[in-house]
């Protein structure tokens, strides 16, 4: 059970504070306990019940975990997905979304970038189900990493690419 305050993650709203644990009056004669969320990124305000399994939740990943996946973001390697059903594409991405893996998110956000560069390669543009995967895919990373690393999202950019370019440093030194 989470707690008043924790950040967590909500099923495909991203980012949800904790505001409150109660039993909300619905009217019913239900007694269920409720979360009460508030989204940090979008507005609005969720009732979600504390024992509800449709749904997925977990709590955010932490500052460490964080900075682990900053650090590993250049090595992640992906390939492009092709399919030329519309249905297939769009079934392929959710999945990914799905497992709420930040990852999996990474290796997407990255395949759609790949298939973004080739499209321009070919003076094509990059197709609407992958403009909108890929704005989901990393509304819901970039929302997780800001969150655990406390800091704004629009300071993220710049946190990760100072972040990578320290460790190439790093690395460049010791290869030296």
């Amino acid at each position: 059970m989470f707690n008043v305050g924790d950040l967590i993650i909500y099923g495909g709203t991203g980012v949800c504070r904790v505001k409150d644990i109660t039993h909300p009056d619905f009217g019913m004669p239900e007694d269920r306990l409720y979360y009460i969320l508030e989204p940090v990124y979008q507005a609005g305000t969720i009732y979600a019940p504390v024992d509800n399994g449709k749904v997925y939740m977990r709590p955010v990943i932490s500052e460490e975990e964080a900075n682990e996946l900053i650090d590993i973001m250049p090595e992640v390697h992906t390939e492009i997905y092709k399919s030329s059903s519309i249905q297939q594409l769009s079934k392929h991405y959710q999945a990914i979304i799905d497992t709420h893996k930040c990852l999996d998110l990474i290796r997407l956000t990255k395949s759609i970038r790949k298939k973004k560069e080739a499209a321009m390669k070919q003076n094509r543009r990059l197709g609407q189900i992958d403009k909108k995967f890929m704005k989901r895919a990393e509304d819901l990373l970039f929302g997780e990493l800001a969150a655990a690393l406390d800091m704004s999202r629009d300071d993220l950019d710049s946190y990760i690419q100072n972040r990578i370019h320290d460790n190439e440093t790093v690395i460049d030194r010791t290869v030296d």
